[in-house]
């Protein structure tokens, strides 16, 4: 048996479900199916009888499950499945809500395993949305464990491994192939890729212990110490991966920015608004950057409001004002890429405000169009000019600032001295998009990227490895904090009176809705919850008759997502009801008010960022959250929200209470759910950063330990962090 031997070949009794099932969870070898880890553990000894369960316990469960059927529950005709588990000792009634499909996969008569609350009265007790899994076998009591071997008191497993599973195949399963595997000498032929002592350093075991510990644990303390070691194992390589991509950025060259601090300041005194200490603090440190040879990569996360572009602006005017090496005239050159083209028209704008008052020629670049500023036939304006004439422009110094869209990553855009990459939202663009713009030519210039997602320092540590840290962690004067209030069903019509007054004003607002169409009636796993489309009918019917209202979604055509957007910003939409796509970036200043629909489907960090739509202005600004829920832990969740100072404080709030899953998305990320786990322990991150720095700094071509590049080749195609 070996790790790229297909688990056919040595379970070759796998029915057609199972195989559907292995190949749902992208298992397909040997060496898939040992990594695949147990998500959480049961201690068998926890189970209880149905006679002793009280309401409120959280309880694990074996017996027989019997009168499954599907339903309608009597208030919200919310689609349920429900039936009743019965042992030796009595019958409780099992309820799963909004999962109907239940009762289909499940046969009566099946021996089960449920894991769920306790609730209803103390006379009509019922298990709510447990979790289900069929058994061939129920302990005999409780406290015997289903993995024991017969008759074998000593050896007897303690803890129940519960895997991430798909219809058809469950933990026991899982389980009992890994032992199989370990009595088929898997563990022989695998080879430690940790250098040892990095292992005996932070006292983490072997990969061949690790995985005995993680799949068939004695105690807590082994699968913890099994945990940890793959945790710091997968954000070790993740760094690995990162620095190494980093020492190759700084192989070469780059330009070296003049830094006239008074000259500076007289650029920064003609804001409108004072930098705040932490704007100030920013330029400060990537000005020290662009004194080194060195090129900088650095990262800049602040709220939305917080001030990022005019420190984009104020590290531009350095750039802009330094002459090509060996020249006593001329520009170096700036590329400001942004993930849209209304965003990108509004940072043109911003920049010809901020430069207006020196001979500096500004250059737009998008799908649709070019212009530069400024204009030869009005000084104080832009003109349109045609692709080519732009091209030509840039391509031999003409042109200092360009900002654009995608447009400026194709091949046929040159720079004559490209000292200066910004991104905004980068996470918005793939890594391989950053490095095309970023490494032209043999000089690298310095490259900042910018994100106004919240994400906690751990996370952003191993995601943008390669990139130094800073935080704008303070609101510009006199922004004054966005109202927030949680709304429950009952009181939706007191708030639309409230925001009909800043309508009457003639202020304008944003309504987020979590789907586009309604659910299809048909399906029974459809989500029951408000979808633009319909939304912005009930509006414009029961509400908000008199108001123009339009919709945006993500299935609209780009250039029809713009045009729309132009529309609201000159006021002739009132309303926009819309999806999440309204998340990032367009700068609507009268735009004061947002609801947010079905709020508890969203996670906090994305809560956050949809408020901060309506943070653009000194007008107060209004934030409601309508909620669907009676959840103690969401309404809890959503109160955070309104109680938060900043971005980063529910960041952290969400990645102690919910996982980082939730910030960033497995998705997105591709770290697996242990590493996902490491995201809330700075100091191993921290830990399995400065360890790879260290390596890649004495062996950057990994001679001396070829496991390792080996390793990382192998991990890269899953890892896709942008």
């Amino acid at each position: 048996m070996t790790l790229d031997d297909t688990i056919e070949k040595h379970f070759n009794r796998l029915g057609h479900t199972h195989k559907q099932a292995l190949k749902k969870l992208n298992l397909v070898t040997i060496g898939d199916l040992l990594f695949h880890y147990p998500s959480r553990y049961e201690s068998i000894s926890d189970t209880k009888p149905i006679a002793d369960l009280k309401k409120g316990d959280t309880a694990v469960l074996y017996g027989k499950i019997h009168s499954l059927k599907t339903k309608k529950a009597f208030r919200k005709k919310t689609p349920i499945a429900e039936g009743f588990i019965e042992d030796s000792t009595g019958k409780i009634k099992v309820i799963w809500f909004h999962q109907p499909y239940i009762a289909k996969m499940i046969e009566n008569g099946s021996h089960v395993k449920l894991a769920g609350k306790v609730t209803g009265s103390e006379t009509s007790l019922y298990l709510a949305n447990p979790e289900i899994a069929v058994v061939s076998e129920i302990p005999l009591d409780t406290g015997d464990s289903l993995f024991k071997n017969n008759g074998d008191k000593q050896n007897k497993q303690m803890f129940y491994p519960v895997y991430p599973e798909s219809r058809g195949i469950t933990s026991r399963w899982f389980y009992h192939a890994i032992v199989k595997m370990f009595t088929n000498g898997i563990l022989d032929s695998i080879e430690d890729f940790v250098p040892p002592a990095i292992l005996k350093k932070y006292n983490l075991p072997t990969l061949k212990t690790a995985l005995v510990w993680i799949h068939t644990p004695k105690k807590t303390a082994d699968c913890m110490s099994a945990r940890k070691r793959f945790a710091f194992e997968e954000v070790f390589f993740i760094q690995l991966a990162k620095q190494k991509e980093r020492h190759e950025y700084e192989k070469k060259s780059s330009f070296k920015i003049n830094v006239d601090r008074k000259k500076l300041e007289n650029f920064t005194d003609r804001f409108p608004f004072k930098m705040t200490n932490a704007q100030q603090r920013a330029v400060d440190e990537i000005l020290n950057d662009f004194k080194t040879p060195l090129p900088m990569s650095r990262l800049l996360e602040g709220d939305v409001g917080s001030g990022k572009t005019a420190v984009a602006a104020s590290t531009v005017y350095s750039v802009t004002t330094t002459n090509p090496m060996g020249q006593d005239f001329g520009n170096l050159q700036t590329a400001y890429m942004v993930p849209t083209e209304i965003l990108a028209k509004q940072h043109f704008e911003s920049f010809i405000s901020y430069f207006s008052h020196m001979p500096i020629n500004i250059g737009l670049i998008t799908s649709s169009g070019c212009k530069k500023f400024p204009s030869k036939v009005d000084p104080g304006g832009a003109t349109d000019i045609s692709r080519s004439q732009l091209l030509k422009w840039v391509e031999n110094g003409e042109i200092p600032i360009l900002i654009g869209t995608h447009a400026l990553i194709q091949k046929s855009v040159k720079f004559e001295n490209l000292a200066y990459v910004i991104i905004d939202e980068q996470h918005r663009f793939g890594t391989a998009q950053r490095q095309k713009l970023a490494r032209k030519d043999n000089i690298s210039p310095h490259l900042l990227s910018m994100t106004a997602t919240p994400i906690p320092r751990t996370l952003a540590l191993t995601i943008y490895g390669d990139l130094d840290l800073t935080l704008l962690d303070e609101m510009p004067p006199g922004r004054k904090p966005v109202i927030t209030e949680t709304v429950l069903q009952a009181g939706r019509e007191k708030i639309y009176e409230k925001i009909r007054n800043e309508l009457k004003s003639g202020r304008q607002m944003y309504v987020i809705c979590p789907r586009i169409d309604e659910p299809d009636p048909k399906k029974e796993l459809a989500l029951n919850v408000k979808s633009v489309k319909e939304e912005a009918k009930r509006l414009k019917k029961d509400v908000f008759q008199e108001y123009e209202i339009e919709i945006l979604h993500s299935k609209i055509k780009p250039k029809e997502k713009d045009e729309i957007m132009e529309r609201f910003l000159k006021k002739e939409i009132n309303i926009l009801v819309a999806t999440s796509v309204v998340e990032v970036g367009v700068n609507v200043p009268n735009a004061t008010v947002i609801i947010i629909e079905g709020a508890e489907r969203f996670g906090l960090a994305q809560l956050h960022q949809l408020r901060g739509r309506v943070l653009r202005s000194t007008h107060q600004s209004y934030c409601f959250v309508f909620a669907d829920t009676k959840g103690s832990k969401t309404i809890e969740r959503l109160k955070a929200l309104q109680g938060a100072k900043n971005g980063f404080e529910l960041a952290e709030f969400d990645l102690s209470n919910r996982g980082s899953g939730e910030l960033y998305g497995r998705k997105q990320s591709g770290l697996s759910d242990i590493a996902m786990e490491a995201m809330k322990n700075i100091k191993m991150v921290e830990a399995a950063r400065s360890e790879a720095q260290k390596l890649v700094a004495e062996d950057p071509d990994f001679k001396k330990h070829p496991q390792l590049q080996q390793e990382i080749k192998k991990r890269e195609h899953s890892l896709h962090l942008e």
